[in-house]
């Protein structure tokens, strides 16, 4: 595509829908598809990919903030939207107001929920809990479900809808922690079951075991990563081609030689040995493109790479094109994605700054507009 911008991110929505689908059909007609849109879904922009993704088969939609929540009821996205975080008690007016369900963990954010529903009308708010397997962060230990349970069902207005947990090594080749806290949330599950607490929704599997531990499924899974088409780690295989769903895409801004002895950019980190033919690329760690990739990361010019020779600048950094015949101002160049027979995913990326491609995508800054291309009804 010809874009106006001299930078941007391109995001394939046609790519969602497929990875979606996929998912979909994975899981069965049985298991609902919670879809994870937080940190602006990874960095490929939430109501474009939030509305794909529903349209494609999702059946919920999951965030981390009450904001990003409030911001999906802004763009008239109807699905039941999941705060996975930490919420506030001061912001139960604005989940009730929002429709939004959130995770509760302390009485304190019980209360301000149910007095919230009555002084604006609702009368019933699903709210879930977290069972802390073995993660060690958000959620309530195994001890404390029950009785926490048993508190919650004195008080008024709010229904438990959800019970979940996270995985803390799903994305590693040996399922064994995966499985151990799977049986430590069975075990929960079992207690509060015996006491007559019945939950509807029940949801453990993130993309790794959603790809990979068919047992894992239960009611939902929540996909995030693998939506985007990439992969939770290089240990896990996908059943189903992915489609990375975005590509980093800039213009060459100069082209010029420069003469042996020549220092690049900030603190002379690279000094030319030999006259050098330089492209300036446009992007800098103001669009998110990592300083640490200085003297080490390489781009796509003409379906060839070439490396990154100087320090990264917030606004720019440059490369040397000595060997790519042709170049000339206004080339289009491929920081991420690809071009020709060649391409640089997003886990080499990440590798180069020693992250992952998790970080990569999601680091992307809002000065790297997103232009987004398929998805007809976008």
């Amino acid at each position: 595509m010809k874009s106006e911008e001299i930078a941007w991110a391109e995001v394939n929505l046609d790519a969602v829908a497929h990875n979606v689908r996929a998912v979909k059909q994975l899981i069965g007609a049985r298991t609902e598809l919670m879809a994870v849109v937080k940190g602006n879904a990874y960095g490929h922009g939430m109501l474009p990919v939030a509305r794909i993704a529903v349209e494609n088969g999702a059946t919920r939609l999951a965030v981390a903030r009450v904001a990003e929540g409030l911001e999906l009821r802004a763009g008239d996205i109807a699905a039941p939207v999941m705060v996975l975080g930490f919420a506030l008690p001061q912001q139960a007016p604005h989940i009730v107001r929002g429709r939004l369900t959130t995770t509760v963990n302390t009485l304190e954010m019980a209360h301000a929920l149910s007095a919230a529903a009555a002084k604006q009308g609702v009368p019933e708010l699903p709210v879930h809990i977290k069972v802390d397997t073995g993660l060690g962060r958000f959620g309530l230990l195994p001890e404390e479900v029950l009785p926490f349970c048993r508190a919650l069902l004195d008080i008024p207005r709010l229904r438990l809808e959800g019970l979940w947990t996270h995985f803390a090594c799903a994305d590693e080749a040996d399922p064994c922690h995966t499985h151990d806290q799977l049986a430590v949330y069975h075990n929960v599950r079992q207690r509060l079951e015996e006491e007559g607490i019945r939950f509807a929704l029940h949801h453990v599997a993130n993309s790794g075991a959603t790809l990979t531990l068919p047992a894992t499924h239960l009611g939902a899974v929540r996909c995030g990563i693998v939506l985007y088409g990439l992969r939770p780690s290089a240990e896990v295989k996908s059943p189903f081609p992915l489609r990375p769903a975005m590509s980093i895409k800039a213009r060459v801004a100069r082209l010029r030689t420069l003469p042996a002895g020549c220092g690049i950019s900030y603190n002379r980190l690279y000094v030319t040995s030999r006259p050098t033919v330089v492209a300036l690329i446009p992007v800098g760690y103001a669009e998110g493109y990592r300083r640490g990739l200085t003297n080490k990361g390489q781009v796509l010019i003409h379906g060839q790479r070439a490396p990154i020779i100087g320090r990264v600048c917030m606004d720019q950094f440059m490369v040397d094109v000595s060997g790519i015949c042709n170049a000339q101002e206004g080339d289009e160049v491929v920081l991420l994605g690809r071009q020709g027979r060649d391409e640089i995913n997003a886990e080499e990326l990440g590798s180069w700054v020693g992250t992952n491609n998790y970080e990569t995508v999601t680091a992307l800054l809002p000065r790297l507009p997103r232009v987004y291309v398929g998805g007809a009804s976008q």
